[in-house]
């Protein structure tokens, strides 16, 4: 029951939306239109000619979207709504050849215009509840390449048949006629005003009413689809209140229509935006994976060589390079006495304490069972010792009682230090004597801190 409520709540949401959307772009439209009366007659070719190359831009969209994921069949058929219109648009562009040459709009052949928007609006809207149909049933994509291309086969067709069928009716060819608008008198025919105008109303709403039962609205994309679909029955609408064909309407019907093909692109960028963002955050999150340790999150040991040979290309007296070599002592007998599950609960706490006693730009890494290194940019012998010694005390000090983090007995840590001062020396030199020193440190009684010296 609640579910349900949520989809009422998200119809009426929507609807909410669409009217004060198309509320908001009937008052830019008489606001632009009162701006300048003289661009009218320049008016409708411009938003054609945009229009055009929004649904150009549409298809495309559609179209790389369904390469790369064919399991969307529904694709194809909106990519083909969007590009059969293109193709459409042009007929009805070549209807008012004087609007370009700015002279009188007498010789345009309006029957031709409407017969285009007509053929263009059935295509649109059966296309459209074609892809409706096949978002409901995505498993046909499953059922073979057969089945596949007979889909696509199917979709490419119908819209080269209501591109031909358009191309028939028009003036174009004269072996078929329909006669929509009188153009002598400007004036739409019975035909028009009684058959095929409601018919395109119909159409697109019976598309609208699948759209949502289907979809549900569950993506911006879809409630973008919607949208369109309300859109478009106003066009017809707008078209129906004029009872010429030289008025208005056909401005403010292909002002609606630019307006909600441009929410579509915005929409598509969003998704693009979206599958972007997705994509560098996989990656970031691949990346980190690479060069971190899966058990304690510190770097790892390539990780932590590869900085340090960049770090030792610019160390000097004045920015010097140390590195900190450290061991668990007896590490083994907790193993062996607790278990490796109690032996990687202490490994995660040395981790914890290292990463917290380091800054951004340095590095805190597992190079081995219970062997850690740090890299200290910028940071002195004497400063690494010091920092070394603070690591040890905390370690050592550690009340496995009080603390949140339960350890099975007391533990301590030996380190190394190592600080080097040019770029002579390679990293692995630079390991091996801050071990060096880190070993002296276990020879020496454990849990101390020695600085390695010629």
């Amino acid at each position: 029951m609640s579910e349900k409520k949520h989809h009422l709540h998200r119809y009426f949401f929507f609807f909410a939306i669409g009217f004060i959307a198309i509320t908001l772009l009937e008052l830019a439209f008489r606001q632009l239109i009162q701006l300048d009366q003289s661009l009218s007659p320049l008016l409708f070719p411009a938003m054609t000619i945009f229009l055009l190359v929004f649904h150009v831009m549409v298809a495309g969209f559609m179209l790389m979207k369904y390469m790369c994921d064919k399991k969307h069949l529904y694709l194809v058929a909106i990519a083909c709504a969007f590009a059969g219109s293109a193709i459409m648009m042009i007929g009805t562009l070549h209807s008012f050849p004087a609007w370009f040459i700015c002279h009188s709009s007498s010789v345009a052949n309006y029957n031709d215009a409407i017969i285009f928007f007509t053929f263009r609006n059935m295509m649109m809207a059966m296309l459209f509840a074609t892809s409706v149909v096949l978002f409901r049933q995505q498993k046909w994509a499953e059922r073979g390449a057969g089945f596949h291309t007979m889909i696509v086969s199917g979709i490419v067709f119908f819209t080269l048949l209501m591109l031909l069928l358009a191309y028939l009716y028009s003036s174009y060819n004269p072996l078929l006629s329909v006669s929509l608008v009188d153009n002598e008198t400007h004036a739409f025919t019975r035909l028009w005003n009684h058959f095929f105008s409601w018919l395109l109303v119909a159409l697109w709403a019976l598309t609208l009413i699948m759209l949502l039962r289907v979809t549900q609205l569950r993506n911006v994309f879809w409630f973008s689809g919607g949208f369109f679909c309300i859109c478009y029955i106003f066009t017809v609408i707008f078209l129906l209140s004029d009872r010429n064909s030289d008025g208005l309407a056909w401005y403010q019907a292909r002002f609606f229509e630019a307006t909600s093909t441009l929410f579509i692109i915005f929409t598509l960028l969003y998704d693009i935006f979206n599958l972007y963002r997705d994509s560098r955050n996989k990656y970031l999150h691949s990346y980190q994976n690479s060069i971190r340790d899966p058990l304690t999150r510190l770097h790892n040991r390539s990780y932590f060589y590869d900085t340090l040979v960049k770090q030792l290309v610019e160390a000097s007296a004045l920015r010097p390079v140390s590195v900190i070599v450290s061991d668990l002592d007896r590490f083994k007998r907790i193993n062996d006495t607790y278990g490796h599950l109690q032996g990687d609960k202490v490994i995660q706490f040395v981790a914890s304490v290292l990463q917290q006693a380091v800054r951004v730009d340095d590095v805190a890494a597992r190079i081995g069972g219970e062997e850690f290194a740090l890299l200290l940019t910028n940071t002195t012998a004497q400063d690494a010792q010091n920092i070394a010694e603070r690591i040890r005390l905390t370690i050592a000090g550690h009340d496995a009682a009080t603390s949140q983090q339960q350890l099975p007995e007391p533990i301590t840590i030996s380190l190394g230090v190592y600080t080097a001062t040019s770029p002579s020396l390679s990293a692995e030199t630079c390991v091996e004597r801050a071990d060096k020193a880190m070993y002296q440190a276990k020879e020496t009684g454990r849990n101390r801190v020695v600085v390695w010296e010629e």
